[in-house]
């Protein structure tokens, strides 16, 4: 068997895998809040042409598969009613602001609440971000509301506005954990079209159906390819020890 063959076969086997690691973890967070899943999408990948004239021709061009992105589906996954006044759902392309220790990040997750020193916080623990920073309460500032707008209040009035924001290419966000983001592009103030839904989360926009059906699908796709380059391999030893036999 010519050692392209078995370059190119490791090369399918290898993004297989990396979409396997894709999907498995698309599955892992079905249940996450505000989580997004990933695409990884794979293409042709060329080998440089030689340029030495006496080379074969049937070097000059090899063909290997690579994963070329690793996007993030921004659609809306469903909206469920909870009925607490401090969970916030997204409608739109937008995300919340909130302070991790690596510095600001991204999420959807709007399942908020106050931690033990009053401060709004995402149930993953990191601090929610206003227009004024982070925001803490106490016992005397009352029930607390939250408008579609983002617009903070209590009994003793206005507190701040959720910082919402969005990007000219949300899919090219980097994942950090189950559903923080990170940005190579700055970050700018959602418009009009972002709004907030109170009183309810947006759930996981996984198809627990549709990523099974492609685990099994590059599951199936790897084994043959397994079987495939092993049938070629065993005809190449049979070849060689047949040569052998004849000289």
């Amino acid at each position: 068997m010519n050692a392209n063959t078995l370059l190119i076969g490791l090369s399918r086997q290898i993004t297989l895998q990396r979409q396997m690691d894709v999907v498995a973890n698309n599955v892992a967070n079905i249940t996450t809040d505000g989580f997004k899943r990933r695409m990884l999408r794979v293409g042709e990948h060329v080998m440089p042409i030689a340029r030495a004239d006496a080379s074969p021709a049937g070097s000059r061009r090899i063909s290997f598969v690579s994963d070329r992105t690793n996007s993030l589906d921004i659609s809306g996954g469903a909206i469920e009613r909870t009925g607490n006044p401090m969970d916030v759902a997204i409608r739109g392309a937008g995300f919340l602001v909130v302070e991790t220790p690596a510095g600001e990040r991204y999420t959807r997750n709007g399942a908020l609440s106050l931690n033990g020193t009053g401060e709004l916080v995402t149930s993953d623990g990191h601090r929610v971000l206003t227009d004024q920073g982070a925001v803490s309460f106490n016992p005397a500032d009352g029930g607390i509301t939250i408008a579609g707008d983002g617009t903070i209040s209590t009994a003793q009035g206005v507190r701040g506005k959720l910082r919402l924001v969005s990007f000219t290419a949300p899919d090219a966000l980097a994942s950090e954990g189950r559903n923080l983001l990170s940005a190579r592009e700055p970050a700018v103030p959602a418009g009009p079209s972002v709004r907030l839904d109170t009183g309810a989360l947006e759930r996981s926009n996984v198809s627990g159906v549709a990523e099974i059906t492609r685990l099994l699908d590059i599951s199936r796709a790897y084994t043959g390819i397994a079987q495939m380059m092993q049938r070629t391999d065993e005809l190449r030893r049979t070849t060689l020890s047949r040569l052998a036999d004849i000289t």
